[in-house]
């Protein structure tokens, strides 16, 4: 009987033990390599077959010594905090919009986030170069008739107005997962519970603040994780501007800079001690919200 009894609990591990190891190899073997090839000297004669030098934590010295390091670590986590938190701000409200809907107004509105979410992150890009274009563009026409002296502005080449349209397109991009993903969560909140506080005397702020967040707690630690880790991330957005018309010097985000170092650089050694650190920093700044999703599991 205790025979059978440990075969079956068992079987649940034997089970996943496949997606264990394709998963150990398919994540591992990058990391492990990217760890060796930040501690070699590694550029453009080692890809052409010269035996790569072991310099050991050479290039994490020469990255932290490196004066442009600290500037694109500054914008990046900046440009990630404001974007999680416009994100998350917008997406909640029309996650809150939507649940007093009709049924029509709100399936209308979940196409169109649909669809802002299916498109292709390149093709959006050719839409809102388009938008900001400086001779031709739609925002340049529309702020000019409006009376605004913006003909042949350029958005691109002023770091402040390149975040500001950067941060637009990656917004855009990114509220549609938080509305829905949120909307999800909030048509789960018991509506009793809901009742039983307004029959209390609560008002509309206090039921929210005290009944609904709470018991959608949980999904919202996994949205903010999720959007701090995917806006510390990015890279197509922050490049394609960058082609239109950016300074690349003054509008790096770590993504970039790694690309700079690597692809345009030839120096693979140092972009891939640059992405050990940013690997850091994304666990430094998402460290809080998996102790508190482990502590919400605890308690």
């Amino acid at each position: 009987m205790a025979r059978g009894s440990a075969r079956r609990s068992s079987l649940p591990f034997g089970l996943v033990l496949p997606a264990i190891v394709a998963l150990g190899l398919a994540l591992g073997y990058p990391l492990v390599r990217q760890v060796v090839l930040s501690l070699q000297e590694f550029g453009l004669a080692q890809q052409f077959g010269q035996a790569p030098e072991w310099i050991g934590l050479g290039n994490y010295r020469d990255l932290l010594g490196n004066g442009e390091l600290w500037p694109v670590v500054a914008r990046t986590v900046a440009f990630c905090l404001v974007n999680a938190g416009l994100t998350f701000g917008i997406g909640l409200g029309l996650a809150l919009l939507m649940t007093r809907m009709s049924k029509v107004v709100r399936i209308l509105t979940q196409c169109g986030l649909l669809l802002a979410w299916a498109m292709p992150v390149v093709a959006a890009m050719t839409v809102w170069q388009f938008l900001f274009d400086t001779e031709y563009g739609v925002v340049n026409w529309l702020l000019t008739a409006l009376g605004g002296d913006f003909e042949g502005h350029s958005w691109l080449i002023d770091p402040w107005s390149f975040f500001l349209v950067a941060t637009l397109v990656v917004v855009w991009m990114s509220v549609p997962f938080v509305a829905f993903t949120l909307y999800a969560a909030l048509t789960q909140v018991p509506e009793d519970v809901v009742e039983a506080a307004q029959i209390d005397g609560a008002s509309a702020r206090q039921r929210f603040v005290h009944v609904v967040l709470p018991s959608i707690r949980s999904v919202l630690l996994v949205v903010v994780l999720l959007q701090v880790i995917w806006d510390l991330r990015v890279f197509t957005q922050i490049y394609t501007l960058q082609k239109a018309g950016g300074i690349s010097k003054d509008t790096n985000l770590l993504g970039t800079y790694i690309y700079t170092l690597g692809i345009k650089g030839g120096d693979f050694g140092m972009a891939a001690a640059a992405a050990m650190f940013m690997l850091v920093l994304t666990i430094v700044l998402t460290a809080p919200y998996v102790r508190m999703m482990l502590k919400q599991e605890e308690d």
